[in-house]
Order: structure tokens, then sequence, then C-alpha cells
């Protein structure tokens, strides 16, 4: 489990490509400093497992089935990436619980700047709407964010200057793509429902 506070920007140093699986290299300084074989961290909202550690660098195992589902295939060496280590039980809860199971992709539409922060505007894959509320929490490439606005095609959010700064998000081009993990929470309670009416 995470918390969608992101402790690091590293970076990716190799994918090697084994089949359709490969492994990921990647350059962390922090998260690799106690990482060992085993352990999970959260790569740009992906949770991995750790395979390897040589110094700064951590090596993780990717299948197809993520390949498929996120945007980590499409990585190339220098790409920033937000990592984040599994929570502790003394860990604050900071932002909200996070499985690192992305749920679907989905393309910044549109970045407006305020005084400080900016607005970013998010298409939803289908399906995964009913699962955003405003106000609500959503995971963006790792990041635990607040959802200002909703509709069925698309969501918003502002970035602090924090996240703007900390994070891949406030490199993140218009046309670009983003890992998404909608409330673990909403998705369990839609369950429920649907098997109190059946």
């Amino acid at each position: 489990m995470f918390t969608g506070i992101v402790e690091e920007l590293g970076e990716l140093v190799r994918l090697d490509w084994h089949g359709e699986g490969g492994v990921l290299a990647v350059r962390g300084p922090l998260v690799a400093a106690d990482a060992r074989h085993g352990d999970s961290i959260a790569v740009n909202g992906v949770c991995l497992t750790v395979v390897g550690v040589d110094g700064e660098t951590f090596e993780v195992d990717v299948m197809k089935e993520t390949f498929d589902r996120s945007t980590l295939g499409a990585l190339g060496p220098g790409d920033p990436l937000n990592l984040e280590r599994a929570a502790t039980v003394r860990t604050r809860l900071g932002g909200h619980i996070v499985q690192g199971h992305v749920d679907g992709v989905g393309t910044v539409l549109s970045r407006t700047p305020g005084q400080r922060w900016e607005d970013v505007a998010v298409a939803l894959p289908p399906g995964l709407s009913r699962y955003v509320v405003e106000k609500g929490s959503i995971t963006v490439d790792g990041v635990s964010l607040t959802v200002v606005s909703v509709t069925d095609e698309a969501f918003t959010v502002s970035l602090i200057p924090t996240t703007l700064e900390l994070t891949t998000l406030g490199r993140r081009e218009v046309g670009g793509l983003v890992n998404l993990e909608v409330d673990v929470i909403a998705k369990y309670v839609e369950k429920l429902v649907a098997g109190v009416r059946s």
C-alpha cells in the first residue's frame, strides 16, 4: 500500500525487454538507499517489486499485464519517474489509500496556469468516471490529488507549486499520457451494493 505522496523524482536508467515483459532499472538515491529484494516501490503509480539494488539504482520486473495497463512501456532512458516506497504502520497517511494498481491511462487535455498553481484537465478512459467524484481522491502517475471537477469524459485537478516542482506532473505536456488509479473504496462499495441488489 502507498499514500500517493511522492518521495523522490527518479529517472529511468534502462528498460530491458524480455519477450513481452521486461526489467526497469531506476535511479533514485533516496528510495534505493534502504531498498531490498522483494520490497514494493511505486513507479509512476505502478506497484513494482524490487529484484535488485546497485547503489543508487534499483531494478524491478514488469509483466505484460502491467505494460498493457500503464505508460511504463513508452518510457525511455532519462525519463523522470515519481517514486514512493510502500507505506509502513508508522507512515503518516498524507494522501489516501493507494494500491499501485493502475485502472487505466488518461490523456492530459489542458493546463491552465494560476498565480501559483495550475489546473490540469485529464481525459478519463471509458468506465472510470463512476469512481471519480468532486472533492474525492484520484491518483495520477502515483500522486494523490483532489478532484476539482468531473464529467463522464474528464476530470480536473489543481497542482500546487510543490507538486509542479517535485513530480512528473509539472512536466507532463498536453497530449501526454498518465497512469490513473481511482479510489479503491469506491470499487469495493460498488461491488457490495451490486451484491445486495442481486
